[in-house]
């Protein structure tokens, strides 16, 4: 940990005083134009904000909660109040307003930052269950001018009050920034709430600082590097990239527009860093396949030569083979006919260091990014050790690995139960109001992960599944779902899969379509629909999807192969408490909701007639009752 630098606003003290207006720290593109940060301004946002907190009556330990969109605002409040001694806890900003209600409640929040009339609604809502609650400071005004509660700030208004706070207390924010030290709990971060409500994790300084140190020190970035930052900072992957790292190595944060712009936006920073879960890259994944599809037949061809030829190349540098002369003319050649363009349109072409984490990747996913070029590692951690405890180094990837600990860290297989245990100086200090959970988790230093796994001759991490998601079928095979499950959405035509087994004599599986590029591909081939439900029972889309079914079955072994499938009539959502805010699918739920489905799927019948509730963004539910058809898959050749 670098000199007396031990927490974050500290940290930013630090970057500060070296880069002060020579460096960009932080990039935001409003109207298409991108307005930079200097890190002497970001240090001064920082400290009027909370000079403004302190004077509303910001107390050292209490909780302040941030929602919305990546914007510099929420970097300003969270160093802020970390600076006044405070906690953040940031929430996801597609939360519904009961999830917010409880969360904040259960933590004790005595402030909330938010980003605009939406969460300052969803507030409203549910104010009168919040009786710890004092005020909510808004960053965009939009919307909000006739608002006239009391308890409703504007956040430049907040950073007046500091100004004038400072005439009076002209040194107080620095003896605070002082004050503060590396076992100070500086966030409470949400678990992914796979098997119930999210627990709230303390992470001190001390836990994300190491964390940043010892993934860079693996990795190192540079402050004239780029980052993106466009998954929701309320994750514990954001923080561990945008605070962790970036106030570790200085590197400019970037901001995209709006949700909707982020592609374009990565593809005009061109990152040489980039973190993101599985879905992300799944999603550029299908991108590229429909695009081609779309294309020409030149291209078309040009694309699965460059292919076949990226495949072979990057094969070989997986077995730490030397590619024969040949084989690197035509990678090169390849490269600059096809993956250059590719990775361009994609906001790849300079990147240097590429993580995925938060699940598993599918491995045709991560043979596919290899062999353009892109640099792309495995991550494996949990909220309760800062975000990572395990990544793959340069020049030793095994796609079907996480690869080995980073430094400070230690990685235990129990002998019984195959349980994934890890200790270092990232691991959490236990759960908020929660000591049961934080006992069976915490053991004697070791954070005890709930996942499966072991490692191989050359000492890599195998990640195989939530250790209570593994299962054993009628003929004693164990089989991870998840790995058929992603498997399955390598396919550009399956958005989402839940597959089932353990308890049933044979292996099913419930399909999400994708509904843009089935959409699209539907009206390609002049196929009318209306809604997602009507889409998803089309004949011809059952016959699209059982072709990527029946690809999936012929890398499976037998036992774990799919014999019926469904494509089911709404998408699996978080608002429906089916997937967490991280797109996780919380598979007890889904079988106790579904069980009517799985049952059908195991039965004789070839259809089902189904009435099912479904949750909208503003609360309110729905009944729908369709007709789903059950589909047999062929069998495939066992040879």
């Amino acid at each position: 940990m670098p000199g007396a630098a031990d927490t974050f606003p500290k940290l930013l003290l630090a970057k500060a005083s070296e880069l002060g207006d020579q460096k960009v720290a932080l990039r935001e593109i409003e109207f298409g134009i991108w307005q930079s940060v200097t890190w002497r301004q970001y240090l001064e946002h920082v400290k009027y904000f909370s000079l403004g907190l302190l004077s509303l009556g910001l107390k050292a330990g209490d909780k302040i909660a941030i929602i919305g969109d990546n914007r510099p605002e929420w970097v300003y409040a969270e160093l802020a109040a970390q600076a006044a001694g405070a906690i953040t806890l940031g929430l996801y900003q597609d939360s519904v307003a009961k999830e917010l209600q409880y969360l904040i409640d259960f933590a004790d929040v005595r402030f909330v930052v938010v980003e605009d009339q939406e969460q300052v609604d969803k507030i409203l809502e549910v104010r009168g269950e919040l009786p710890k609650l004092q005020e909510v400071i808004y960053y965009d005004p939009r919307g909000l001018r006739n608002y006239r509660e009391p308890f409703l700030m504007h956040f430049p208004d907040v950073e007046k009050l500091g100004r004038a706070s400072e005439k009076e207390h002209p040194d107080l924010f620095e003896q605070n920034v002082e004050r503060g030290k590396r076992d100070d709990v500086a966030i409470l971060c949400t678990t992914s709430g796979t098997t119930g409500l999210p627990k709230l994790a303390m992470l001190t300084h001390g836990n994300l600082i190491s964390m940043g140190h010892n993934l860079m020190a693996i990795d190192p970035a540079s402050p004239d590097d780029e980052f993106v930052s466009f998954l929701p900072l309320a994750w514990i992957g954001e923080q561990m990239m945008a605070l962790s790292c970036g106030l570790t190595v200085g590197f400019t944060i970037n901001f995209p527009e709006e949700p909707e712009t982020v592609q374009e936006d990565i593809r005009e920073i061109g990152p040489q860093v980039m973190f993101s879960p599985p879905r992300i890259w799944e999603n550029m994944v299908s991108q590229v396949q429909v695009k081609i599809e779309d294309s020409t037949r030149l291209k078309k061809a040009m694309f699965r030569w460059a292919m076949h030829i990226g495949t072979q190349y990057a094969d070989s540098r997986f077995d730490k083979r030397e590619a024969s002369s040949s084989l690197r003319l035509k990678y090169r050649l390849a490269d600059w006919l096809v993956f250059q363009m590719v990775k361009d349109q994609l906001g790849l072409r300079h990147i240097r260091h590429a993580y995925t984490g938060g699940a598993a990747l599918g491995p045709d996913v991560f043979r596919f990014f290899h062999a353009m070029g892109v640099n792309l590692k495995q991550i494996y951690g949990q909220t309760e050790i800062s975000g990572i405890s395990v990544v793959h180094r340069d020049g030793d990837i095994k796609f079907q690995t996480v690869g080995l600990p980073i430094p400070e860290t230690q990685v235990h297989i129990d002998e019984e139960t195959g349980e994934i245990r890890s200790r270092s100086p990232s691991v959490f200090i236990g759960y908020y109001n929660n000591p049961q959970a934080t006992a069976e988790t915490l053991i004697q230093g070791w954070l005890h992960s709930g996942d499966a796994g072991y490692l191989d001759a050359d000492g890599h991490l195998i990640v195989i599944d939530r250790a209570k998601d593994v299962m054993t079928l009628h003929d004693g095979t164990k089989f991870s779902p998840q790995f058929i499950e992603n498997k399955l959405k390598f396919s550009p035509y399956i958005k989402e899969a839940v597959v089932f087994g353990g308890d049933w004599p044979y292996v099913s599986a419930m399909i999400n379509i994708d509904m843009a590029n089935v959409g699209k591909w539907a009206e390609n081939h002049q196929i009318a629909y209306t809604t997602y439900t009507d889409l998803a029972q089309k004949p011809e889309v059952y016959t699209l999807v059982a072709q990527d079914v029946t690809r999936t079955n012929t890398d499976l072994p037998a036992a774990a192969r799919i014999k019926r499938f469904l494509l089911l009539h709404k998408e699996l959502d978080a608002d429906d408490a089916e997937l967490t805010r991280t797109r996780k699918v919380r598979r007890r739920f889904v079988n106790e909701r579904y069980q009517e489905i799985i049952d059908a799927l195991y039965s004789d019948s070839d259809s089902l007639q189904i009435q099912s509730a479904i949750t909208y963004q503003d609360g309110r539910t729905a009944l729908i009752q369709t007709n789903l058809r059950i589909q047999r898959v062929e069998p495939v050749d066992q040879d």
